[in-house]
Order: structure tokens, then C-alpha cells, then sequence
């Protein structure tokens, strides 16, 4: 028997290619009378969707200064309530604002009040304050007769953090809907700010973040908790993404007697990617390395800041995301960056035939340990070189825990970037042990096995409801 209407809440790009681009629909059909997409994306990326699942397009609020008062008081109290963290107490320095502006002066406020009045008591009675200031706005009546009119008995967040999903949290406690988030990224936890409000339940990747989440969500309890793994990496086992290793080789036009390193960019908050790149292709301008290149540069931006490498190596080969961007007017423009199924096949298959991965610490990490290739991190940036400090982020817990695993080689200088490509080409077995042991630490559920489990955990949810 079917458990009645699943109502899932997508935010962005990411959630759309996590849970519409893996198997989650389908098996989410098989146990579920109705599906709902509540989306803060335009209806239209959504055309190849079964006619059975209903589309709703949200429009974002726009907060006025007193909603962004109190979720700034909430986000900064549970920052320096967990300060010794690194990740945090980076994120929380990153949050100081000196100017003489309005909001640079009430920040400054938020810092003060939050030094005396910042314990869990207190972040529950500034997102109770938070939650009522939403009544003036028209969109949340939008949302609260929409939410009347489908009568979901359960919404799923893809996203626990973005601020305007707030007053969808809020009105799901006041009409007595029971709320459960997916936590986003590996990272999200021990390094970025408070979720967006208190949810009923908790997706997490693993007993590692299941562990997390009770340290810093205090209130939280282990049986709100369940372990599901993450959809992110499911397109990875599934049989439609399908790409012959010929057919890449030709699409990117590259010697196939070579070995490939698919070098993998961050957004532009990882000011140093370009210079990894240029010290790349010097190696194999100047003879000191064989091998094809392959770029993707980061779905987020544009490849602009590339442009001068890509004039100059005319042996590199580009892979430029197909992200598209869904629409232009929205206050988090890179929310609107939609994968295609495309992008996720080429990715995965770039992924399948590298024989080496280069990445500054991110996820990307992770993925390549998906397919045991041997992985490098640049990280060159410190406080004396006067480079952009990407060495800081091995404090972050995630990447502390990465580098305890010793599944990749992290190089903070150009010989041991050579001898690390040229260790891993001879011997790709390298590390093969902590690459196992990252993705054990990281992803508590078998990939083929991630939607079937978290629809199950879904229905269990409903059901006890029922």
C-alpha cells in the first residue's frame, strides 16, 4: 500500500541534479500515492519529469532587515558556540563586518549581543522571532495556501541551509507537517553556518556525520537520525549514464597511447586554481610530463578565468559544465546553474578513464576515491608566501579527516607536484587502501542501494505518522 503525498522542497541546481538526476523519483513512485516538487527553480528544467509528479515554482522572498537581524543573531551564536572547530571559527571571521553601513553596523550589533546571549535557548528564541516575521510577507500567504491546497503528509529538504527555504520550515510547524533535511555536502556540519530552522528529521551520508550532527545540534537525538548515504554519486552505478571510453577519446580528441589527468576546478573562492593549471601545463610544455590534460572548470562560473592558459597550451583539452543557467534574477545566481544529464554522463565517464585527479580539496576528492583514482591536492597557499591560504582548509574537519585516510598525495610546491603525478603514473595502486577508507568514512550506504533507503526511511517516517 502507498504512503501518501511525499513533498520535496529543491533549491538549487545541485538538489535538482541529486534527486531528480539519480533513481529518488522513481523509487519515491513506487512507495508514494502522490509527488510534489515545491521549487525555487523555474518549472521548466523539469519537462522530462513522469506527468504524474506536480510542479510547483516558488518565488524567493527577499528578506527585510528584520528577518536578516534575527537569522544573523541564530547563524553567529551557533557559530561561537563551536569556535574551536577551525572550519567554523574560519567561517565565523568571515561573517566580521567593519564598514560604516547599515547593515555593517548591525552586524557588528549581532557580534556584540551574541557575545552574552548565545547558547541553544537563545538560537531557539531568535528563529522563533525570525519565523514570525515572516507573516508580513505576501509570499509566505503564497506558500501557506499552497501548502493547504497539495496537503503533503511530509516534505524532504534537499538543502538545509539556504535562508529562503526558512519559511517553508516555518510553516511546516505550524500546519503540523513533519519536516526532514538531507544534509547537503560532506563539509556542511563542522564548517558552515546554522541550518536554515529546526527540522523533524535528518538525512546524513554517514555514521561519521550522523556523529557530527549530534555534536553540533545539540537538541538533536540519534533516532531523528538516519543514515542513507548520498544520491549525489548514484548516477555513478547506474546503467543509463553510459559513455564508450572510445567515444570519449574522440570527443576531446586526445592520444589515447597517453595517460590522462583531468585536472578539476573550484569556483573563484579558490584563487589559486589558475596557477596550479599554468604550473601543469608548463610540465608538459617543457617535456617533463606525457600525458593528455582534460579540464573542467567549476559548474558554478563561467570559464573566464582560464582564458589566458586556454589561448596559450593549445594541447589542453576543455570541459566546460553543461549547467545552464535556468534564470538570471535571483538573489543566489549560482542556485539557477541546472546539470544536465549530459554533463553527469561525461563527468562520471571523465572520472571512469583518468588516470589521475587534480583538485584543491573538494568534493571532486571524494569522487575520484569512488573510483579509486589516484588523487592530488595542490595546496601551495600559506600566511608567509603571501599566496591565497588554501593550505588553512587542512584544519577544516573534512579534509582533516581526508588527510588522516592518506588517500591522496597533497603537494605544496612544484617538485613535489611533478613527483607526485609521476609516483601515482608508476604506481597507480598508491594510496588505493585510504581511498577505500575515505569513502567507507564518508558514505555510510552502498550508491545503488542510496534511493531505495532513504524513500524506505521516508515511508517509515509517514507511516508511524499515520
Amino acid at each position: 500500500m502507498k504512503s501518501g503525498k511525499l513533498g520535496l522542497v529543491i533549491s538549487d541546481g545541485v538538489g535538482y541534479r541529486n534527486f531528480v538526476l539519480s533513481n529518488f523519483i522513481n523509487e519515491a513512485q513506487k512507495e508514494f500515492s502522490s509527488i510534489i516538487i515545491y521549487s525555487f527553480l523555474p518549472k521548466s528544467v523539469y519537462k522530462n519529469l513522469d506527468s504524474c509528479v506536480k510542479i510547483y515554482e516558488l518565488n524567493v522572498i527577499n528578506e527585510h532587515i528584520s528577518t536578516w537581524f534575527f537569522r544573523k543573531l541564530k547563524e553567529i551564536s551557533h557559530l561561537k558556540n563551536h569556535r574551536s572547530y577551525y572550519g567554523i571559527s574560519d567561517n565565523l571571521n568571515s561573517n566580521k563586518n567593519y564598514r560604516f553601513t547599515y547593515k555593517g553596523i548591525l552586524t557588528r550589533l549581532v557580534f556584540f549581543l551574541t557575545s552574552i546571549l548565545k547558547g541553544e535557548k537563545w538560537i531557539s528564541l531568535y528563529e522563533k522571532i525570525q519565523f514570525r516575521t515572516f507573516k508580513a510577507y505576501n509570499e509566505y500567504k503564497n506558500y501557506s495556501d499552497l501548502l493547504r491546497d497539495t496537503k503533503p503528509d511530509i516534505l524532504l529538504f534537499t538543502h538545509q541551509r539556504p535562508p529562503f527555504i526558512a519559511p517553508l520550515i516555518a510553516l511546516s510547524r505550524y500546519m503540523n507537517i513533519k519536516s526532514t533535511t538531507f544534509i547537503f555536502s560532506w563539509d556542511n556540519l563542522a564548517s558552515k553556518g546554522r541550518m536554515a530552522g529546526s527540522f523533524d528529521y535528518f538525512f546524513v551520508w554517514s555514521e561519521n556525520m550522523k556523529t557530527e550532527l549530534l555534536t553540533f545540534y545539540p537538541k538533536s537525538k540519534a533516532s531523528q537520525i538516519f543514515v542513507v548515504g548520498t544520491p549525489q554519486f548514484e548516477p555513478y552505478v547506474l546503467p543509463r549514464y553510459h559513455m564508450d571510453k572510445t567515444d570519449l577519446v574522440n570527443r576531446f580528441n586526445i592520444d589515447s597511447s597517453k595517460p590522462i589527468i583531468l585536472f578539476t576546478c573550484n569556483d573563484s573562492t579558490s584563487k589559486n586554481d589558475p596557477i596550479y593549471l599554468q604550473i601543469l601545463c608548463d610540465f608538459i610544455d617543457t617535456g617533463k610530463l606525457n600525458a593528455n590534460l582534460i579540464v573542467r572548470t567549476s559548474p558554478a562560473e563561467g570559464p573566464e578565468r582560464f582564458k589566458v592558459i586556454e589561448q596559450k597550451y593549445s594541447f589542453v583539452k576543455w570541459n566546460h559544465p553543461e549547467w545552464n543557467l535556468a534564470r538570471d534574477t535571483h538573489p543566489e545566481l549560482w542556485t539557477q546553474r541546472i546539470p544536465t544529464f549530459n554533463d553527469i554522463n561525461t563527468l562520471k565517464h571523465l572520472l571512469l578513464n583518468a588516470d589521475i585527479v587534480i583538485n584543491v580539496l573538494s568534493t571532486i576528492t571524494l569522487d575520484a576515491c569512488i573510483f579509486d583514482k589516484p588523487i592530488i591536492n595542490p595546496v601551495f597557499g600559506n600566511e608567509e608566501n603571501k599566496m591565497f591560504n588554501d593550505q588553512k582548509f587542512l584544519k577544516y574537519k573534512h579534509l582533516d579527516d581526508m588527510v588522516r585516510t592518506k588517500c591522496s598525495i597533497v603537494v605544496k610546491n612544484d617538485q613535489q607536484f611533478l613527483d607526485a603525478i609521476s609516483s601515482y603514473l608508476t604506481k597507480p595502486s598508491l594510496n588505493s587502501d585510504g581511498r577505500k577508507k575515505l569513502v567507507n568514512l564518508e558514505i555510510g550506504v552502498n550508491l545503488s542501494e542510496t534511493s531505495c533507503k532513504m524513500v524506505d526511511k521516508l515511508k517509515s517516517i509517514n507511516s508511524n505518522l499515520s
